[in-house]
């Protein structure tokens, strides 16, 4: 396939990007820094735009050549999920850039959305769900997402709507937790300030949800809402404890130092029914075929 990755210098797309060509796919990738890119070893493997979302004309669209699919990861102003410039900035730009793509011919458009379009909702969270977000990030994802359903009334075409909830690993934003961790742990510090840490969150390491992306582009028939996460939850403490072992290191956790985030629920994590149910399916009917 074609495949049109934005933010593709991203925590979770320099991930993307890779395994598209491990899998044989051909790649344009969109960032707005070309320096940046070239710091990673698949540059010379793709066809490469410096690119800013907000200043998106159909010409441009055109010059990107035939495209099968877009994996559309881009966004800014992350991690900071009260900012209204989610709403007044992000919002408009990522509609009318997606909606110049589906007027010029991409059929199949794959948008990342997040968990917190859920809003206040504990527990397992299904897709079915309704969304009542309550942070203007999550607002702005589940505006977006509603002004592209209504679109494909208008223009049909394949939309694939995969919510992220935690990631961490390699590319992380250093304000997030565990790359704040490892600096302290770096430094030898002796103490680290975080938040009670009884939360219940579901997390997943970035290279397995970049794997998952990319199988749900390659089956179209995966269409609609996706929840991208483990489906199991943990502790913020205990993850934080495992990091710690992991790096076989030693540091006293200041419990209570930050008070627990108003904007989310103390336990929730999301449901995987749908994604691999499907891809259960999709591996039996391949042996079937096979056999």
């Amino acid at each position: 396939m074609n495949i049109l990755v934005t933010g593709a210098t991203g925590f979770v797309g320099r991930h993307v990007v890779s395994l598209l060509l491990h899998r044989g796919h051909h790649v344009t990738a969109l960032a707005r820094n070309e320096g940046n890119a070239k710091t990673f070893d698949w540059y010379p493997r793709v066809v490469f735009h410096s690119h800013s979302i907000g200043q998106t004309d159909p010409g441009f669209i055109r010059r990107l050549g035939h495209q099968d699919a877009v994996i559309h990861l881009a966004w800014s102003g992350l991690p900071d999920y009260k900012a209204i410039f989610h709403l007044e900035h992000n919002l408009p730009a990522h509609r009318r850039f997606l909606g110049v793509l589906v007027e010029e011919g991409i059929h199949q458009v794959l948008v990342t959305g997040t968990c917190f379009e859920y809003g206040m909702k504990s527990g397992c969270l299904s897709e079915d769900l309704p969304t009542d977000p309550v942070t203007a990030y999550g607002r702005a994802k589940d505006a977006l997402r509603l002004s592209l359903e209504t679109l494909q009334r208008q223009t049909p075409f394949l939309l694939q709507w995969a919510r992220l909830f935690y990631l961490y690993g390699s590319g992380q934003n250093s304000r997030s937790l565990i790359p704040q961790l490892d600096q302290a742990l770096e430094r030898n510090e002796q103490t680290f300030d975080m938040s009670g840490g009884e939360q219940l969150r579901d997390y997943l390491p970035v290279t397995e949800a970049a794997r998952r992306l990319v199988r749900v582009v390659e089956s179209p028939e995966l269409a609609g809402l996706i929840n991208i996460c483990s489906g199991t939850s943990i502790s913020v403490r205990a993850l934080v404890e495992a990091r710690v072992a992991e790096r076989g290191a030693s540091i006293r956790l200041n419990l209570g130092h930050y008070p627990y985030p108003v904007y989310e629920p103390m336990a929730f994590w999301g449901d995987t029914t749908k994604y691999t149910r499907y891809m259960q399916s999709d591996q039996e009917g391949s042996h079937e075929s096979t056999t």
